[in-house]
């Protein structure tokens, strides 16, 4: 099958009409970061701010997945990309359905085609069940790798159900530096940047 390139895999994820989302959104929400990451990182889907922006993880639980990026080396600006299983905004944003995510999953998937990453981290219980395994625990099983297809995958807690539960930061930190850790391992190209130059 032949692949799609980024730019027109974008241009036609933008004029997606694949589920009732479609209908309510205000921009799709494609996708951000390097086209030759690595380090996929994967959401369940947009909420309010990122449906406006057209970006994902842009609100308050983004603006501290950022911090949590930062200081481990890792930022959408230079060595990640991040997407999302449904790239429009459910409504009132609930879990997107299962036929919704049907629905959407093929333009993830062609993303993770044309990036080929080493690792894969979820963003919360949604993205872990889909890709990784559909009893995913996020609160038992969160940090832990597991290799499907020669990929490795982590689940982690999703940075607005930290915001929720400020307790569960610790935690969530702890994978973000065992995530660190495994990039030093199977990653070839992965240049870790500190913004204040550490």
């Amino acid at each position: 099958m032949e692949h799609r390139d980024w730019d027109t895999l974008k241009r036609d994820c933008l004029q997606c009409t694949g589920c009732g989302l479609a209908a309510g959104r205000t921009h799709v929400v494609f996708g951000v970061g390097q086209t030759d990451a690595e380090v996929l990182f994967v959401g369940e889907g947009p909420g309010e701010n990122e449906d406006l922006q057209g970006e994902p993880f842009v609100g308050r639980g983004g603006q501290l997945l950022d911090k949590m990026l930062a200081a481990v080396g890792l930022s959408r600006e230079h060595n990640i990309y991040i997407a999302n299983i449904v790239k429009c905004r459910p409504p009132k944003n609930r879990d997107p359905l299962p036929d919704e995510q049907e629905a959407c999953i093929g333009w993830l998937r062609e993303q993770f085609a044309l990036l080929s990453p080493k690792i894969v981290v979820c963003l919360g219980r949604v993205a872990a069940c889909r890709l990784i395994s559909p009893d995913f625990k996020v609160t038992r099983q969160h940090g832990q790798f597991f290799e499907k297809g020669g990929v490795l995958m982590m689940g982690t807690l999703h940075p607005a159900a930290l915001l929720r539960y400020p307790s569960q930061k610790p935690d969530a930190f702890a994978d973000f530096l065992a995530l660190r850790e495994k990039i030093g391992e199977v990653c070839t190209h992965t240049q870790l940047v500190y913004p204040d130059g550490e």
